[in-house]
């Protein structure tokens, strides 16, 4: 596998998609502004976004994939697409309770995310109305990194790089076209996040059918297989936790604040994530299963060697992110200058993040 080709493929799939999550970031910005109404959907979209980066995009597939990589490597596809059957029925099950037990505890989540809400209750109560919807994402979006993590195994890296657009597609619809059709308008934000998670699962069934690795129900949760996929989630879930419980707790100090400081917040944190995505995901997501194969073959020269490939390649193009970017304008009235000003003052603080982010992407890879 020529891994430069692949990585070209990823990154130039994950910079269509941070385009158009630009674009829908900005369209968000001057159709919603920033205050009351997107400050409670950025909070509710915030919580299962930051499940997905915990659990399904972060320790979940970094336990997953190098599993999944030892079994056809030692066991042929068959074993692998048994413990694909038994790995997706029981993450199904448990993210179908998950989510059930999400939208009944919506006000006790959002009481505990965003506090500074309870003080207005139109406020809180619309956040609830919203976390409800978007709640049943995080099954959609797991079920999506399950898929991808094996499309990624078999080295079909061209689909999963390109799923996340699917999202982005519908907030630009559903803002551009269906806004008008909801009351709030706001609301509409909401459905898109549901319909993307659909969109983004539907589309990776095909590709999933094409290598017939597509899984079928199997329920046997003593697998051993199974079994070392969660015991592998464990320090997984304590590598990539830290950033995610930051962004908590910046969304409990900022809920206290004026209307739209939870907006400010999550504009200045999209720019910052741009080059993260672009450069240290692309490359975590190329390199894992093929350090996961070396690691299987006990292949320790070829392991190192490519593990210093990449974090050499990450120094080098991820450096010129820690020079602070300037925002783009944000000029609708109603988002005004201030808004502007807040989210200049965010980005010149999160670019340096941008390329620790990057290195913890390459580094928090669990050995099988």
């Amino acid at each position: 596998m020529n891994l430069v080709r692949a990585l070209a493929t990823v990154s130039s799939m994950t910079l269509v998609s941070r385009i158009l999550g630009f674009v829908r970031d900005a369209l968000i910005a001057r159709l919603f502004g920033a205050g009351f109404a997107t400050d409670a959907f950025f909070v509710a979209f915030r919580i299962p976004n930051l499940l997905r980066r915990l659990f399904a995009e972060g320790a979940f597939s970094q336990a997953f994939v190098p599993i999944l990589s030892e079994y056809r490597t030692r066991q042929g596809e068959g074993e692998a697409k048994l413990l694909v059957e038994r790995t997706a029925t029981l993450l199904a099950l448990a993210l179908l309770a998950a989510s059930a037990l999400g939208i009944a505890l919506a006000p006790v989540i959002i009481y505990i995310s965003a506090p500074g809400f309870a003080a207005d209750p139109a406020k809180f109560e619309i956040t609830v109305a919203m976390l409800r919807i978007t709640f049943p994402y995080i099954l959609f979006i797991s079920l999506v990194s399950l898929a991808g993590g094996v499309l990624n195994t078999w080295s079909r890296f061209a689909v999963p790089a390109f799923t996340p657009t699917l999202l982005n597609l519908s907030f630009i619809f559903g803002a551009l076209f269906a806004a008008p059709y909801f009351d709030p308008p706001v609301m509409v934000l909401a459905w898109a996040v549901f319909a993307g998670g659909a969109l983004q699962l539907a589309l990776q069934l095909p590709a999933l059918a094409h290598i017939g690795m597509l899984p079928t129900p199997r329920l046997q949760p003593r697998d051993p297989g199974v079994r070392r996929i969660l015991l592998l989630m464990g320090p997984a879930v304590i590598g990539v936790s830290v950033s995610q419980i930051s962004l908590i707790v910046n969304t409990i100090f900022a809920s206290f604040l004026e209307n739209g400081s939870v907006s400010w917040l999550y504009y200045a944190d999209r720019l910052m994530e741009f080059p993260t995505g672009l450069l240290g995901v692309a490359l975590g997501t190329v390199l894992l299963p093929s350090l996961s194969k070396y690691h299987a073959e006990a292949d320790n020269e070829q392991y190192s060697r490519l593990l210093d490939w990449g974090l050499r390649l990450t120094l080098i193009l991820a450096l010129p992110a820690g020079v602070p970017g300037l925002p783009a304008s944000l000029d609708k009235p109603s988002v005004g200058a201030s808004v502007n000003a807040w989210v200049c003052q965010g980005v010149k603080c999160l670019p340096p993040v941008a390329n620790l982010a990057e290195l913890v992407s390459i580094l928090t890879k669990p050995a099988a």
